[in-house]
């Protein structure tokens, strides 16, 4: 890949139901760090939002009529632009906010490792606020994923996952591979990428020195007999993450490790959110709801 300048990448940033001040956060964190800022809001038309075209620091809007997804809204912003010829797209969530010269730190790592090998995406390293230290990157292993943190001299990490936001990818991967996978909706859609890519040959990365807040999940809950905290997503959430999970190990590219692993935790969340913490009966009914709906191959959104 030949060198490109900070111009030549296209932040696109996918909200629903914004918080006002967070979004404005993000675009102002984001000024100065990209050539071209489109904001792919799925709000719907029927609901207020604060996103609007002319807002400082955005190039463009696409207000949709109908929450059509992340992964859709995703596939929309790298077809606008590839229209426009950035050769770059930079992900973010409406919840995520880029640290000073993370861009350019993901894209010096980016053509650095492209020239000695297939390079599907880097991502920064991130830390929720409500956690004492970074998450790591993650290499799929069995029976537990062997998680990989940042070292003195150790520049870049290579990984098998990468959370989306923060994600930096060159066009021509996303035309070599495909954008994302349409049919999930929301949940797990950046793992099944990643899944996807690692199988055609191409390599992921996280990058040290790009750094990114982002948070994860609505809330956090404290468990009983001093067992920790665990992340908390909404009965809706959670349908989606079980019925996805379950798209996920029909899929030929998703490593078996990571199937193998993964059916345990299945039954792990069915206790954690089904006993223990509520909307507990709630919680049940989507996520089995979730599981059988993944068993009959249903995708896109649904109507919950």
């Amino acid at each position: 890949m030949s060198n490109t300048s900070l111009s030549g990448v296209c932040a696109l940033v996918v909200t629903y139901r914004p918080d006002p001040l967070a979004l404005r956060a993000l675009l102002d964190a984001l000024s100065g760090q990209v050539g071209a800022t489109l904001v792919v809001d799925n709000t719907g038309a029927g609901e207020p939002s604060c996103v609007e075209a002319g807002m400082p620091g955005v190039t463009a809007v696409v207000r949709l009529p109908d929450n059509i997804g992340l992964a859709q809204a995703q596939n929309l912003g790298w077809a606008w632009a590839k229209e426009h010829q950035y050769p770059y797209v930079l992900l973010l969530d409406q919840d995520s906010l880029p640290g000073n010269g993370m861009v350019q730190a993901l894209l010096e790592a980016i053509e650095a490792l492209g020239r000695t090998q297939r390079v599907a995406a880097v991502g920064p390293r991130f830390r929720d606020l409500r956690e004492e230290r970074d998450a790591p990157f993650v290499r799929i292993g069995f029976p537990f994923n062997r998680k990989l943190w940042c070292e003195p001299g150790k520049p870049t990490v290579s990984c098998d996952f990468l959370i989306s936001s923060g994600a930096l990818i060159p066009i021509e991967v996303l035309d070599q591979v495909g954008g994302m996978d349409a049919g999930l909706f929301i949940d797990n859609v950046d793992m099944e990428w990643s899944f996807r890519v690692r199988a055609a040959g191409h390599a992921l990365h996280g990058v040290c020195a790009a750094t990114m807040h982002h948070r994860l999940g609505d809330a956090r809950a404290r468990l009983p007999f001093g067992w920790g905290q665990v992340t908390v997503h909404g009965p809706p959430r959670l349908y989606y993450m079980m019925r996805n999970r379950v798209r996920l190990y029909r899929m030929q590219h998703t490593p078996a490790a990571w199937i193998a692993q993964d059916v345990p935790r299945v039954l792990v969340k069915l206790l954690l959110f089904g006993v223990l913490i509520g909307p507990r009966r709630r919680n049940l009914r989507f996520m089995l709801r979730g599981l059988a709906d993944g068993w009959r191959g249903r995708e896109g959104p649904c109507n919950l």
